[in-house]
């Protein structure tokens, strides 16, 4: 089973999905004021994850799906990278970039199974001060 740790930044609270051998397969997608955000980001990746709908926008002519959703897209880079997003369209995970299609697919459906029951990781109380 995979976990969510989340981390105190100088200016609020960051998380990451971690697989159940520690790499990071997904981080969330924005610096959350609060302790509770932050929570309530990844209660909302583990509520959409695995429902979400498959979008490859790297196909020409893929048919648009419906949020919540899973977009496959090339970065600047030429990576394939994935994000999740919640019904309401806003973006709330994503991912690192993957040389390979089927490894950016493979990250997706890691986050899938990983993301539903995942415990959540509290920062440590001197991370929680720093920020």
């Amino acid at each position: 089973m995979g976990k969510f740790t989340i981390k105190a930044t100088k200016k609020g609270f960051t998380f990451n999905l971690k697989a159940v051998n520690g790499e990071v397969i997904a981080v969330g997608s924005e610096v959350y004021t609060t302790l509770t955000s932050a929570k309530n980001g990844i209660a909302s990746v583990s509520k959409n994850a695995p429902i979400a709908n498959l979008e490859d926008q790297t196909i020409n002519g893929a048919e648009e799906q419906k949020n919540p959703k899973f977009e496959i897209y090339k970065d600047k880079a030429g990576q394939f990278r994935f994000r999740l997003k919640a019904k309401n369209g806003e973006i709330i995970a994503c991912s690192e970039g993957y040389v390979k299609k089927d490894s950016c697919k493979k990250g997706i459906a890691s986050v899938r199974r990983n993301a539903l029951d995942a415990p959540v990781i509290d920062p440590l109380p001197d991370e929680e001060e720093k920020s």
